[in-house]
This record gives C-alpha cells, sequence and structure tokens, in this order.
C-alpha cells in the first residue's frame, strides 16, 4: 500500500517530540513523507500537484500537533484548496473514494486531559469530529487516529515506546497488514 505522510508543522526546530518521531521514519518504497511548511514556505499551495500525489497513494496520514483544539493553520489551507468539490466531494467527487485517512497527532495535554470531566471538558475524538466528517464526505476510510498525548511530560521509556509502535503502525500501512479500521 502506498503511503504519503502530509506533516504539518509550523514550528518544527521547536517540537522534540515531532522531530524525534520524523527522524525514526522507516525507509520503504511505499512510503514518502513530506513536509507541507518547508514546501511552501509562501503559503501559496500548489493545488494540481497535491491532487496528482493523492492520486498516486492509497493512504494519506495527515501528521501534525493539536492546535487550539484543531490543526496548524496551513493543514486547514491545504484542506480547503486541495479538497474540492466535484474533485474530492460532491457530484464527480470520487477522486480520493476509498482512500484512507489517518491522522498523527501530537497534544501538550494528556489523555486524561481529553475526557468530560478532565480540563478541555470534550474527549479528542469529540475535538476530531470535523476531520472525520471530512473524510466521510470525501468518501475516504477514516481511520482513529495514532496519539501522542501529554507530550511535553513523557519520559524516555514512553516516548520510545511510541517511536516503536509509530513505526510498526506505518510499516503495517507500507506492508498492507492492516486488517479494518484502527
Amino acid at each position: 500500500m502506498k503511503v504519503q505522510i502530509l506533516f504539518f508543522h509550523p514550528t518544527m526546530e521547536n517540537s522534540k517530540i515531532n522531530r524525534g518521531f520524523v527522524n525514526i521514519l522507516p525507509n520503504h518504497e511505499n512510503l514518502t513523507f513530506r513536509s507541507i511548511y518547508d514546501e511552501y514556505p509562501n503559503g501559496f499551495i500548489d493545488v494540481p500537484r497535491e491532487k496528482k500525489l493523492l492520486a498516486e497513494n492509497e493512504a494519506i496520514f495527515f501528521q501534525h500537533p493539536f492546535y487550539w483544539y484543531s490543526c496548524p493553520p496551513m493543514m486547514k489551507q491545504w484542506i480547503d484548496s486541495v479538497l474540492e468539490l466535484g474533485w474530492a466531494y460532491g457530484k464527480g467527487g470520487t477522486a480520493l473514494q476509498g482512500k484512507i485517512w489517518k491522522q498523527i497527532i501530537s497534544s501538550a495535554g494528556s489523555g486524561k486531559a481529553y475526557t468530560a470531566e478532565g480540563f478541555h471538558k470534550h474527549t479528542m475524538t469529540e475535538f476530531l469530529l470535523p476531520f472525520k466528517r471530512t473524510a466521510e464526505l470525501c468518501n475516504m476510510e477514516y481511520h482513529e487516529p495514532f496519539l501522542i498525548q501529554g507530550a511535553q511530560g513523557l519520559g524516555k521509556d514512553q516516548v520510545d515506546d511510541l517511536k516503536s509502535q509509530y513505526q510498526k503502525l506505518i510499516l503495517e500501512f507500507c506492508t498492507g497488514r492492516i486488517n479494518g479500521k484502527r
């Protein structure tokens, strides 16, 4: 399965967690990693190019930090620009049908903070509903996100365990060993 990781991080140089995860990406012929902020430093997204690259992959991973209960601004801009009516959804919009949508999300808040009783008063699933609906609207197969929560307070062993899970997840997709939604 061909996998494209679209990485959205406006301040990568300040992110120990994301930098660490990106540095251990497996080298696999079916994996393409793209840092969108690096590719479009002026903020102008090449929509025809993005559509072409999406068409070449079966699974699209959106890797990003969780910003103000959402995604970084360029990811929102990318979604608004690339997922066009008549191409990604709506009448004639079948270009992404059957492709997998998966997010890899880092958050400063812990998993406990993202509960009804926690600091944020809502679950991560509730905050991510707009992304799930976007994937569904585009007839994509939405997979539950891979979460790196409480990122700033994780110990070395916890980070190493998450890195191992991250590598395994990506390799499972690249080698086609994913069965059902995760």
